[in-house]
């Protein structure tokens, strides 16, 4: 498991070397500080990535897709990480790709860059070892809701919008379809893609997109609580089972449940495996390692 991190940090390092003038930050007229495109926090297992770019309605440029990538792929395999919360300032989620950086003066070769990036992004996500939960409050639009989509978990404010409206400006989402169309019936997505009419937040949650759908107040208590919920779990037991979920999803009936029911046993080899049984039988709580340890080792 953190080998395939591991070449996932070297196929991304490999693909984004290039220097350019430093990443992930923004300038304001008559500043000379820089402003991060992306805030990363961590405490206690939880890592909130913040969206900052509030001015331009937290847009996933280039900039903002590599910053967000950094913040995610930074130390994704230490004991301490549990849980990502992706969120944003301002009343836009995310409204999808900077237009701006999609002109034909900016070349098909960029063009190419840009959509390479985000779907790495988005795939990243679901590969990463830890369960990643976006917190939308407000609108999310094409691969604003793209990403969205792609999250383990999603809540939203009942105030919150999401739409794929690229066919309105001759931009068809056909990306951010790859991860909608995963997320929620088919004739559903369909319509979001060729009318680009938005949906509402409890739309949203009865079509799939959404795991749940509460009052602006308490969006923030009810993400931080499934958070905590999932720190006090083991994260090799989690990993294993993000990983064995995201598999199988793409299987045939009789190959996943073939699949699946080798993690089980693999699940059950882990030194934290056996632990959290033991402690279930003998009536106590249980003393995780958070460590990959199998029980013969």
């Amino acid at each position: 498991m953190a080998a395939a991190v591991r070449r996932l940090l070297c196929s991304h390092a490999n693909y984004f070397g290039r220097t350019r003038l430093l990443p992930g930050r923004r300038f304001f007229s008559g500043t000379t500080e820089p402003e991060p495109l992306t805030v990363r926090k961590q405490d206690n297992g939880i890592r909130r990535i913040i969206l900052n770019n509030p001015r331009k309605r937290n847009a996933l440029s280039l900039s903002m897709l590599e910053s967000l990538r950094e913040d995610i792929l930074t130390d994704v395999d230490s004991p301490d990480l549990r849980v990502i919360i992706i969120s944003a300032e301002g009343p836009v989620f995310s409204s999808g790709h900077d237009l701006k950086e999609l002109t034909s003066a900016q070349g098909r070769e960029y063009h190419t860059r840009v959509f390479h990036t985000c779907a790495q992004v988005m795939t990243l996500i679901q590969d990463v070892p830890v369960p990643v939960i976006a917190m939308v409050n407000g609108v999310a639009t094409a691969a604003g809701c793209q990403l969205v989509a792609s999250c383990d978990v999603a809540l939203a404010s009942d105030k919150s919008t999401f739409a794929t409206p690229g066919v309105n400006v001759g931009l068809f989402c056909s990306t951010p379809a790859v991860a909608i169309g995963r997320a929620v019936p088919r004739k559903v997505a369909m319509e979001m893609l060729f009318t680009g009419t938005p949906i509402s937040a409890h739309e949203a949650l009865v079509h799939g997109l959404l795991s749940k759908v509460v009052p602006e107040e308490r969006l923030e208590a009810e993400t931080l609580a499934i958070a905590q919920r999932v720190c006090g779990a083991s994260r090799p037991v989690v990993a294993l089972g993000k990983a064995a979920f995201q598999r199988q999803m793409s299987q045939g009936r009789d190959a996943a449940y073939a699949s699946a029911s080798k993690v089980m046993v693999d699940n059950l080899a882990l030194r934290d495996g056996q632990e959290g049984i033991r402690a279930f039988i003998e009536k106590r709580k249980p003393v995780w390692s958070h460590r990959v340890e199998n029980v013969h080792d």
